[in-house]
């Protein structure tokens, strides 16, 4: 035999009205408008083919079979209410795999993981450093690192940084004779490319810069490299900001000039929309965001 069941927003909206006794306070909890509780209890009440609230005296009345059902239904939600903190507080232990670019990995996690273990050592860490196409997760992973405009379907995306690049360089490189004191002085220097000469080109165009080939100079499959490179004074790179941080603070990269470009992407941290409030992934992104929270203000 079919269950006949009434339809769950309809009874979240009763049971959210039946016990504030008010539409406004139940659209309130439920993020809905006034309008939208209404409907939702005519429906119910139409469903059941029974009256569930009097109006008297602008103050909201529970009928008697309203009464009635109320107090079957409440205990009901309170248990699915226990059941799902149950649940979270079991997803809050174990392990977490994340998944991102091994340059975001080495540059940024890695130094700072610690920190999440010692806050949460309930909860293993497994860095997964791989090179992948956005906009799919795979079953053995929990979170991931993207780096894009933020927008993948069924995916909960959480923007880490607003980026930009700049020129940077090994400091020795003001010893080699060669001029670096504006921007046109760049022709004297060889470029260092990240993955392709696309970003360069980019910015020369930008900041009209004239006189410079930006087809010259190698090209690096990671950020990493091309910041290793540049520090070891092989030429200028055309460095990340957050992945440059490290490198910078500790002096063996240098900005020469003050001029940035604003990067139409970022990197996110991204997981499947309906794991987010996953106790360990829920965990590990409130880590994430603290933690580039703090760096930022820390530049401000």
């Amino acid at each position: 035999m079919s269950r006949r069941l009434p339809p769950l927003n309809s009874l979240k909206a009763f049971e959210a009205a039946a016990r504030h006794l008010s539409f406004t306070r139940a659209a309130d909890e439920l993020f809905v408008t006034q309008a939208a509780v209404s409907h939702q209890i005519k429906s119910l009440e139409e469903f059941l083919g029974i009256k569930l609230f009097l109006r008297k005296n602008r103050s909201l009345l529970l009928t008697e079979e309203g009464q009635s059902y109320y107090l079957d239904i409440k205990d009901i939600f309170a248990s699915l209410q226990d059941a799902t903190q149950r649940l979270l507080a079991r997803g809050a232990k174990g392990a977490i795999t994340v998944a991102l670019p091994p340059s975001f990995a080495i540059q940024w996690l890695v130094p700072r993981v610690n920190k999440f273990s010692a806050a949460h050592p309930e909860i293993d860490v497994r860095i997964k450093a791989v090179d992948f196409d956005e906009g799919h997760l795979t079953d053995d992973v929990d979170v991931a690192i993207y780096y894009g405009r933020g927008k993948w379907p069924g995916l909960q995306s959480d923007k880490l940084h607003t980026e930009y690049l700049t020129p940077m360089c090994s400091p020795l490189l003001f010893q080699s004779g060669k001029p670096l004191d504006s921007l046109d002085d760049l022709r004297h220097h060889m470029l260092l490319h990240d993955s392709s000469r696309e970003a360069w080109k980019q910015w020369i165009r930008h900041f009209n810069v004239l006189g410079v080939n930006v087809n010259q100079g190698p090209i690096f499959s990671h950020s990493m490299l091309v910041l290793q490179a540049a520090a070891l004074g092989q030429g200028i790179a055309l460095g990340h900001s957050v992945l440059a941080r490290a490198e910078i603070q500790s002096g063996r990269l240098v900005c020469p000039f003050e001029e940035k470009l604003i990067t139409r992407n970022a990197y996110y941290l991204v997981c499947h929309e309906s794991m987010s409030e996953l106790g360990k992934i829920k965990a590990f992104r409130d880590w994430m965001l603290a933690q580039v929270e703090e760096e930022q203000e820390g530049e401000i």
